[in-house]
C-alpha cells in the first residue's frame, strides 16, 4: 500500500519517507530547511502549483489515478518536464556514463565488452536525446502558445501522441533495462567490481525515472494539452461570434440599409446617395457579413429594433 499525499501533509515527512520526492523537489527548485511547513505552504511560498506537485508525487509513488486533469496546471507541469530533461542530460546520464567508464578500469585487459557497453549506452542517449529535443523545441513551445491563448493547431497533439507511442513501442525509454541485463549476464568481472555494481544500481534508478517521465507525458501532459486545446477552441469561437455580433455598421452602411429596407434597387440607392452601384453592392455585402442577416425582411427587423428606421404610424 502507498500513501496518498495531501495539501496538509508536512513536506518534511514526505521528503523523509519518499526518495522519489527528492528528485521532484529538486526539479521544482524547492528548498531544504522547510521546518514543519505543509506541502501547500512550501509550494505556495515558491510559486509551485500544489495540485500539480501532488499529482506528480503521487503518480511517481504508484497512485497513478489519484488526480484530475482539470486540476493540473500546464505551466507547472511543463516546467517540471523541462527541468527533468535538463536533469537527464546535464546530470544523471553524464554521471552514469562516467561511472560506466570508470568501471572498465577493473575488467580484464583484452575484453571488448566494456567498450561495446559504452557504445550501446551512447546510442541510447542519442535516441532519447532526439526525442526530448523534439519536445523542447516543438511540443513545449506549442503548449506555451496555447497557455497564452493561441488557437489550437489541427492534429498537433494527436501527432505528438502518435510519436510518443512509437517511442514507447520501440522501447527507447526501456533500453536501459536491456543494457542492465547485458551487464549482469556478460560483463567480464574477475575482481568483484564495486564500481560496476554501483553503476548498475544507478541504471535501475535512471531506467525507472525515464520510464515514469514518459508515462507522465502520456497520462498527464497529452490529456492536459487536449483539454486546453478544447477550451481555447471554444474561446476562439465565442470571441468570433461576439465580434460578429458587436461589429457596428458605419454611418454610410446605415444609410444604405435604410434605402434597402425601403425597397430601393441598387441603382436607385446609388443615385440617391450619389455613390456608384459597385459601392452600394460592397456596402450591402459588408452589412450582411457584419449582421449575419441576408434577407430584406431580416434587415428590416434589425433596422427597426436598432432605431435605424422609424415605423410611421398611420
Amino acid at each position: 500500500m502507498f500513501t496518498i499525499y495531501k495539501y496538509t501533509d508536512r513536506m518534511a515527512t514526505l521528503m523523509a519517507s519518499e526518495p522519489e520526492a527528492l528528485r521532484i523537489i529538486s526539479r521544482f527548485n524547492l528548498p531544504l530547511g522547510i521546518g514543519e511547513k505543509t506541502v501547500d505552504e512550501v509550494c505556495t511560498a515558491h510559486n509551485v502549483h500544489t495540485a500539480t506537485f501532488l499529482a506528480i508525487i503521487n503518480y511517481k509513488i504508484g497512485a497513478e489515478r489519484h488526480f484530475s486533469i482539470e486540476d493540473i496546471s500546464l505551466p507547472t507541469l511543463l516546467d517540471y518536464l523541462s527541468q527533468s530533461h535538463k536533469h537527464f542530460f546535464d546530470f544523471s546520464l553524464p554521471m552514469l556514463r562516467k561511472k560506466l567508464i570508470e568501471a572498465t578500469n577493473f575488467t580484464v585487459a583484452d575484453s571488448q565488452i566494456p567498450m561495446l557497453i559504452i557504445k550501446y549506452f551512447d546510442e541510447y542517449v542519442g535516441e532519447i536525446s532526439k526525442h526530448m529535443e523534439h519536445e523542447n523545441t516543438r511540443v513545449f513551445p506549442y503548449v506555451e502558445s496555447l497557455i497564452r491563448g493561441a488557437a489550437p493547431q489541427p492534429n498537433k497533439t494527436d501527432e505528438f501522441s502518435r510519436q510518443h507511442r512509437t517511442i514507447d513501442d520501440k522501447n527507447v525509454a526501456n533500453k536501459l533495462s536491456e543494457l542492465k541485463k547485458l551487464i549482469i549476464k556478460y560483463y567480464p568481472d574477475n575482481s568483484g567490481n564495486s564500481m560496476m555494481l554501483s553503476a548498475l544500481y544507478d541504471l535501475f534508478l535512471t531506467e525507472q525515472d525515464i520510464a515514469t517521465h514518459c508515462s507522465i507525458e502520456d497520462n498527464m501532459l497529452i490529456p492536459a494539452i487536449k483539454l486546453l486545446e478544447k477550451n481555447n477552441r471554444i474561446k476562439t469561437e465565442t470571441q468570433k461570434d461576439n465580434t460578429d455580433i458587436q461589429e457596428e455598421l458605419s454611418e454610410r452602411e446605415k444609410d444604405v440599409l435604410r434605402e434597402v429596407v425601403s425597397g430601393l434597387s441598387n441603382k436607385e440607392i446609388a443615385d440617391k446617395l450619389c455613390i456608384s452601384i459597385h459601392t452600394v453592392i460592397s456596402h450591402r455585402k459588408n452589412i450582411s457579413r457584419k449582421l449575419n442577416i441576408h434577407s430584406t425582411a431580416g434587415l428590416t427587423i434589425y433596422a427597426i429594433v436598432n432605431n435605424i428606421i422609424e415605423i410611421k404610424k398611420k
